[in-house]
């Protein structure tokens, strides 16, 4: 894990349990970036100086020196642009942007529809369909088994910020009721995530 410096320009808003949060942390972490961690519960979200920051009161929020920025997807393709510029976290090829955009766009929707769901319902008691959100996450497990099933990684030979945004929500897709032992393929793809350098955990939920 990266160490953050004792005053670092970057300050992440959030929560440790939010995927979405996790995902610019592996972001982060993986680029060697310092930064402070803030947390951001409920009531520091309806605050109006964090209202200052995301009107929309949503985590995670970064603050980049004098930018500000909210939307995990956003952030992590700030950072690639600002920090690892022509890296292969963010291909530049219509190709590799395009495989890039399908997967941010599952994460945006299957990931948090499905898996995410189901848990924030076990979890936090969020009033969705959970029979809904299982089966919307067995479909897309199922289907990433397949699609893993040839490749290494989601989006291209290495990997991306695509594989970093779909991980924290399907790796604790047990929190949710839904097992992954059906899923080999997709187990093995989040073993290579933690095996990156500098990968760190999101925590698990107490039981």
């Amino acid at each position: 894990m990266i160490t953050a410096t004792p005053n670092p320009a970057i300050t992440l808003h959030g929560l440790k349990l939010s995927g979405h949060v996790h995902r610019v942390e592996l972001m982060l972490n993986v680029l060697g970036l310092p930064y402070a961690f803030v947390q951001a519960g409920a009531d520091v979200r309806a605050t109006e100086a964090f209202r200052k920051l995301n009107p929309l009161g949503q985590i995670p929020v970064l603050q980049d020196g004098e930018l500000c920025l909210s939307d995990s997807t956003a952030i992590m393709v700030y950072l690639c642009k600002r920090y690892a510029p022509g890296s292969a976290w963010l291909p530049e090829d219509a190709l590799g942007a395009a495989a890039v955009q399908r997967w941010l766009s599952i994460a945006s929707g299957e990931v948090a529809h499905g898996p995410a769901d189901a848990r924030a319902a076990a979890l936090f008691k969020k009033p969705v369909d959970v029979a809904r959100a299982q089966a919307t996450a067995q479909r897309l497990l199922g289907f990433m088994d397949s699609h893993l099933e040839s490749r290494p990684f989601l989006a291209a030979p290495q990997p991306t910020i695509a594989d970093l945004a779909c991980y924290a929500y399907v790796a604790r897709a047990p929190e949710g009721g839904i097992s992954l032992a059906p899923f080999g393929n997709v187990r093995a793809w989040l073993g290579r995530i933690e095996a990156l350098p500098h990968f760190v955990p999101m925590p698990e939920s107490a039981p």
